[in-house]
């Protein structure tokens, strides 16, 4: 099983990584149009269009990779407090309930745009420079399957947590200074704990 949700996380990995790449285009294209408009008086048709097209597929497709990081917003301030077992069922109803649902429409209704903008060949209208577009709009149900089966593997994770009461291991990526401050709090708490443990039998 471990394989298995480890399979779906580098997957998820992989495809938020390679789109990551967006944010480098997205920079020099935006870099370029500010050069060119205030410099040389010359600006694109085409910058506005790069700009939205580039932030849709970044935002669209590191869904999955932000889910299998445990990246997404969380109110947690009440729920760091409950237990491991207590978390694993909130969240495996708030998978359920919401992200399940939300995926599945990403992939029906996503797929029924895509296949109608591919059948038009659509070109965006908002601005002179009319790029196609159908082929951003296909990212819309590729990324809802990639969220759902991240979602599949997130929820098989609270079923181990319900069961075992510790959470199975994830493959780790870089994380922001708060998320790993906060694991190496929990570690030192754990270690304490488990101290004290041993203490009393001693």
């Amino acid at each position: 099983m471990t394989r298995i949700l480890h399979f779906i996380d580098s997957l998820s990995a992989w495809t938020g990584k390679a789109f990551a790449w967006c944010i480098v285009i997205l920079t020099f294209s935006t870099c370029y149009e500010v050069f060119v408009r205030y410099v040389l008086d010359s600006p694109t048709v085409w910058a506005f269009d790069m700009s939205v097209q580039m932030y849709g597929a970044l935002f669209m497709m590191a869904g999955a990779y932000a889910l299998s990081q445990d990246a997404h917003v969380r109110g947690d301030v009440i729920y760091r407090l409950f237990s491991k077992k207590t978390q694993a069922k909130i969240d495996l109803a708030l998978y359920i309930l919401f992200l399940m649902p939300g995926a599945l429409a990403l992939i029906y209704y996503g797929y029924g745009f895509a296949a109608d903008s591919w059948f038009y060949k659509e070109v965006s209208w908002s601005s002179p420079s009319r790029i196609q577009i159908y082929f951003f709009k296909t990212l819309i149900p590729i990324s809802g399957t990639l969220v759902l089966l991240q979602g599949i593997a997130e929820s098989v994770r609270c079923v181990i947590c319900i069961k075992t009461g510790d959470w199975p291991p994830r493959l780790h990526d870089v994380q922001e200074t708060e998320t790993m401050l906060m694991h190496e709090q929990e570690d030192l708490r754990r270690l304490e704990q488990e101290h004290e443990m041993e203490n009393k039998h001693v």
